[in-house]
């Protein structure tokens, strides 16, 4: 079978059986995440069969799911919103660094990392995934609930955080100094900035150049721009899940309805083949060794995300069913984390490489069953209110 056949025939083997994994997963009231994430690990590095032929497509086509989910995160804020949020919240991102950063820190110093490489750890386990996150919450019906704009502000502070963290991680890996450092950071945040101002000053302009009477013409705009977006906020230091984020707030709420409308399929196709190609990048064998260390600092880290979308969620105002909703949410690790990890072993320190996929595997696994059930976890131990 020639190379385009095999292609084809994978791509078409793949997307059937991810249909019959969100079948099935619908059926249990899960989201498919993951049943997808657990069944790529049959197809990739270690696996019983390889899907080698997809695999270039499917890592590409997995960098496009993260932008468009992030994209249509954008499209439920605008700019006054998201600034009015960030302000609200900024006290639960500082929360968010002091419980989940050490964790990651003081487990790669203890099993003997460098500190460059327990630096990258307790990136690890700081930051949620806006890609599983964003998808669940989708999947749940949970976009409208009280306790999400909690939720989507803490993963908004965690991106944006992230245009500081990664320079400073790059310069520390490479054993660098402070200047190149600040250099890093300064360039990040001035990115980060101007298209926050353009959003807001600009908006309005940027949905009437998007609009046409066809919706094929709005639907190449709106994907042209975002990754074009996306990919200069990569370049420039930033990363470009926080570019495409920025091209959904600034989107006005007229057009915001009709982009959600149209990208949803597309969206859901690129969304599911970032969480294939996340699973089939995973070595199994190289995970058993450090799995119980892996599942020690998820059961600890699992807490202090929920302590964070608790003390979020209650700055709202949410009662302490949507606190728990909240906290449960920001448990699942993803994208950012195997970025940062794939930074360090490329760096050197391929020791940390096992210890990180094993982690990101469990709450990625773990985040979405346990925000599936926590309604009813909360109505069993918070008394109903009396009358």
């Amino acid at each position: 079978m020639d190379h385009v056949a095999a292609l084809l025939v994978e791509l078409g083997l793949l997307f059937l059986g991810l249909s019959v994994l969100g079948v099935v997963a619908r059926r249990a009231g899960l989201t498919p995440i993951p049943f997808v994430l657990v069944a790529a690990l049959a197809f990739g590095e270690g696996g019983a069969a390889s899907l080698e032929t997809s695999e270039p497509f499917l890592t590409a086509a997995a960098e496009i799911g993260v932008v468009l989910l992030l994209l249509t995160l954008g499209l439920e804020f605008s700019a006054e919103e998201l600034f009015g949020s960030l302000r609200r919240h900024a006290p639960s991102g500082a929360v968010d660094l002091l419980l989940n950063f050490p964790p990651g820190f003081v487990a790669g110093l203890l099993l003997g990392l460098p500190w460059p490489a327990a630096l990258a750890l307790g990136g690890i386990t700081w930051i949620s995934s806006s890609g599983i996150v964003a998808q669940l919450l989708g999947d749940l019906g949970r976009l409208a609930n009280r306790e999400t704009p909690a939720v989507l502000s803490v993963l908004v502070l965690e991106d944006l955080a992230m245009a500081l963290f990664l320079p400073l991680l790059v310069v520390a890996l490479a054993g660098e100094g402070p200047a190149q450092a600040a250099g890093g950071i300064a360039l990040a945040v001035t990115a980060v900035l101007l298209a926050l101002f353009a959003a807001q000053r600009h908006g309005h302009r940027l949905g009437r150049i998007l609009s046409s009477r066809h919706d094929e013409q709005v639907l190449l705009r709106l994907v042209g721009l975002t990754l074009l977006v996306a990919g200069l906020a990569q370049a420039g230091g930033a990363s470009a899940a926080v570019g495409a984020f920025l091209v959904g707030i600034a989107l006005p709420a007229s057009f915001a309805d009709r982009a959600r409308d149209l990208l949803s399929p597309l969206r859901e196709v690129f969304a599911a083949t970032f969480f294939v190609a996340f699973g089939l990048s995973t070595d199994p064998g190289e995970i058993l060794p450090v799995l119980p260390a892996a599942l020690a600092l998820a059961v600890v880290t699992c807490a202090t995300k929920l302590g964070t979308g608790w003390f979020a969620a209650r700055r709202d105002g949410v009662a302490v069913p949507g606190r728990l909703r909240a906290g449960s949410a920001l448990v699942a690790r993803g994208e950012f984390s195997i970025v940062i990890a794939g930074l360090a072993v490329a760096a050197g320190h391929e020791s940390l490489g096992p210890v990180a996929t094993g982690y990101v595997l469990l709450l990625a696994v773990a985040g979405p069953v346990l925000t599936r059930f926590v309604d009813p976890l909360s109505a069993r131990f918070v008394p109903a209110p009396t009358r």
